[in-house]
């Protein structure tokens, strides 16, 4: 039986012992009622002693033994015994931490078989590198078999029930355990909000929905790269923040030399040359000081979204505080790169948890999203409890939304999506017209509801967002074949497709988009080295000047898969697609009146909008002397584009976090770009646009972060981004807009479904 209220059982009722525990058959014992509690989701966070009973003699309780290094049940009150707060660790599932922030937990001895431990750190998946690890330290709280008033303990790990000398197999030798309240227990390790007030379901006078939609964000990176921490931290973690968020150097070594990704990317190695890079390749690190390692807590050079690209800015608290701000829609694009994984775990400086191909980087994702769901969940006390929700409707966004919690929206931003490699490897079919339907089909089923067509490398859709630089080369390894850049080209603007090419020797335009792979680059993942060396002299070449293109665009299967995508009612993102499959793209959404997002570069003169679909912006980081408002510049042309192609005032933000993109500098300080003076900085406390939370300075661990001179490191800052904008002159009328984003992505996900009916 499944209870999640507790039922009411008069006093004195008879427990029937049977044969419960190892005292065998007992007389029938006369039990006073338990406290009353709201069944098994009720304990999150509270403070309990733990009674045991086996059907013979006197209930005993939890305590620390005489060593402190275990615990036994010997106690006969609740007030001589252990104190501990319940940490809800999944729907029904709990860490047993107590007043000396150490854990109950069950594990294997060689003599005694499992016993009952009191450690105070535990190991997780990351540490021990051990895909699918269960901690000894979860219990999952189950109805007794053999009370219904009480319960028992199943040890997650092993499945086995907890007795008062163990574990055993049977549930039937389950001890009954009662949960006492207690006092006294100590505060289980978690970041604050630095905020106070409650979110209440709102709505705009005119009744549509109030709050603001994010549509381009990647909170779980590191499900990404393997799993094994190229991207580093975690939005939330089954043991904690000090595991979600911990010190860096088991993963990215000392000093951060291992992280190669962060190394390149973030500039510390911009200025490398040909040796140096021979040395990163051949040693797995970086011979120079990268970054401090501190996580939780005591967080020393990250998070840092504008700075740090392999470090996660979403942990789910950070992800609350925007929310209380009036954050109500979020997309989650599942990302990652095989390329980049397969390099680092090829050298040796990282070592992955599971397969580099994209599609698992997706499948993780998606499941760690809804992992993210229940644990929120269960934190506020049972399923559907939480602020925050996965939708996969636009019925489902604007209910979700109505009752003041935070929509989530999944999606995926990935190269090779659904394994339609341009040259598949060894094991993987060609993918064609009837295989992208079953992916599109799946892939639905597990509520994904927008795509990106391709990313960064040429798949078997389009050719790649043509990306210059490292990417090129990546893109070679990726699929054989040579860059394809040429200097006929549409003229589209795009994000990534235009310019020089740095790698003038990797540039070999083929005719032919599908040709034979002009390379082999099967070998990448087992000898990266030795690959890349044999492309050593075209990299050293000069680059190309001018304004080149990719010289291909959308294939057949592209355009089968838009086509199928608008008759599923899915949102298609169109930000990397090269020029020639930008303009194919627009020219079939405009022939079916079919909305889409563009969520990275121009709104192409507002086409985007014309088509009823939505872009993005980020407020301007610098005020401008005399021009009050001017942080909201980019807010106000956007609704202007918008609203003078016929659509609904709103804009929506883009931040791309997690995506490698930078989030919001500072505007003061020696991080700060700004020309002219800056003034009014943000001060505390300060309330939210709509009055109904106030904020106090941000703590991050044992250190308070100065947003004037930090910027947006987390998206937890949202808040101060808002109002370091008002306090520049942006009235709430200017800032209407963005908070009618989440009515606008709805209408037009509303849109998609009324056309994906009619096509």
């Amino acid at each position: 039986m499944t209870r999640t209220a507790r039922r009411h059982i008069p006093a004195a009722v008879l427990l029937v012992a049977g044969c419960l525990g190892p005292s065998g058959c007992e007389a029938e014992r006369e039990r006073a009622d338990p406290p009353p509690d709201e069944g098994i989701y009720g304990f999150a966070n509270g403070c309990y002693a733990v009674e045991g009973y086996d059907g013979g003699g006197e209930p005993l309780h939890l305590a620390a033994t005489p060593a402190g290094d275990g615990f036994a049940f010997s106690e006969p009150s609740p007030e001589g015994a252990a104190h501990f707060t319940l940490r809800a660790s999944d729907l029904g599932t709990y860490l047993l931490f107590d007043e000396d922030g150490r854990y109950l937990t069950a594990e294997l001895d060689a003599t005694q078989g499992y016993v009952f431990r009191r450690p105070a750190t535990l190991d997780s998946e990351l540490t021990l590198l051990v895909d699918g690890f269960r901690s000894p330290a979860e219990w999952v709280l189950e109805p007794s078999i053999a009370d219904t008033r009480r319960y028992q303990l199943k040890h997650y790990q092993t499945g086995a029930y907890l007795t008062l000398q163990g574990l055993h197999w049977a549930a039937p030798e389950a001890a009954v355990i009662t949960l006492v309240p207690a006092e006294g227990c100590a505060e289980f390790p978690e970041l604050g909000l630095d905020a106070e007030g409650t979110v209440a379901p709102k709505t705009f006078p005119d009744g549509d929905l109030f709050g603001i939609a994010e549509i381009h964000s990647h909170m779980f990176s590191n499900m990404g790269f393997g799993g094994g921490s190229t991207f580093h931290g975690a939005p939330f973690h089954r043991l904690g923040v000090q595991h979600a968020l911990p010190d860096c150097s088991l993963w990215h070594g000392e000093e951060g030399r291992r992280d190669v990704v962060g190394f390149f990317f973030d500039g510390a190695g911009s200025d490398f040359d040909i040796d140096q890079l021979a040395g990163i390749l051949s040693h797995g690190e970086a011979d120079q000081f990268n970054h401090h390692t501190a996580g939780y807590p005591d967080f020393v050079d990250w998070p840092k979204a504008w700075a740090s690209s392999t470090h996660q800015t979403m942990y789910y608290r950070w992800l609350e505080r925007a929310y209380l701000a009036g954050l109500r829609l979020v997309v989650q694009h599942a990302t990652g790169n095989s390329v980049l994984c397969d390099l680092v775990t090829g050298i040796g400086s990282q070592t992955s948890l599971y397969d580099c191909n994209d599609m698992v980087s997706v499948d993780r994702s998606i499941a760690a999203a809804r992992e993210l769901e229940r644990y929120i969940d269960a934190q506020a006390g049972g399923p559907g409890k939480g602020w925050l929700k996965i939708v996969e409707s636009p019925a489902e966004a604007r209910s979700a939304i109505g009752e003041g919690k935070l929509a989530v929206v999944l999606g995926i931003e990935i190269s090779n999506i659904f394994d339609c490699f341009l040259t598949p490897p060894e094991g993987f079919p060609r993918c064609d017209e009837a295989l992208v339907e079953e992916k599109l089909d799946h892939y639905r089923e597990l509520g994904v509801r927008v795509i990106f067509p391709v990313h960064k490398f040429d798949n078997a859709f389009s050719a790649g967002d043509g990306s210059d630089g490292v990417i090129a080369l990546g893109n070679v390894v990726n699929t054989g074949h040579y860059s394809d850049f040429v200097e006929d080209c549409p003229g589209i603007e795009t994000a990534f497709d235009g310019g020089g090419v740095t790698f003038g020797g990797l540039n070999k335009p083929r005719d032919v988009y599908d040709a034979p792979p002009a390379v082999d680059t099967s070998r990448f993942a087992e000898l990266p080295f030795a690959t890349l060396v044999g492309f050593l002299e075209e990299i050293q070449q000069p680059p190309l000047e001018g304004e080149y293109c990719q010289q291909h665009g959308l294939t057949p299967l592209g355009e089968h898969l838009m086509q199928q995508l608008m008759a599923r009612g899915m949102l298609i993102d169109i930000a990397h697609l090269p020029q020639r499959s930008m303009e194919r793209a627009y020219e079939m959404l405009e022939a079916s009146q079919y909305p889409a997002t563009k969520t990275h570069g121009s709104t192409n003169g507002g086409r985007i909008y014309g088509i009823g679909g939505m872009s993005g912006m980020h407020f301007g980081r610098c005020s401008v002397a005399g021009t009050p408002g001017a942080l909201a510049r980019s807010l106000r042309d956007h609704v202007a584009e918008r609203v003078a192609q016929g659509g609904y005032p709103s804009e929506a933000l883009t931040f791309d976090l997690n995506g490698f993109a930078g989030g919001p500098r500072p505007r003061f300080g020696d991080d700060a770009s700004c020309s002219d003076p800056q003034e009014n900085p943000v001060t505390y406390p300060f309330t939210s646009y709509d009055g109904a939370v106030t904020f106090h300075e941000p703590q991050l661990g044992n250190r308070t972060v100065d947003f004037n001179t930090e910027g947006m490191i987390h998206i937890g800052l949202l808040p101060e981004l808002i109002e370091d904008v008002r306090r520049d002159g942006a009235t709430d009328a200017d800032l209407e807009p963005l908070f009618r984003s989440a009515e606008a992505y709805i209408r037009m996900w509303e849109h998609a479904d009324e056309r994906a009916a009619a096509l």
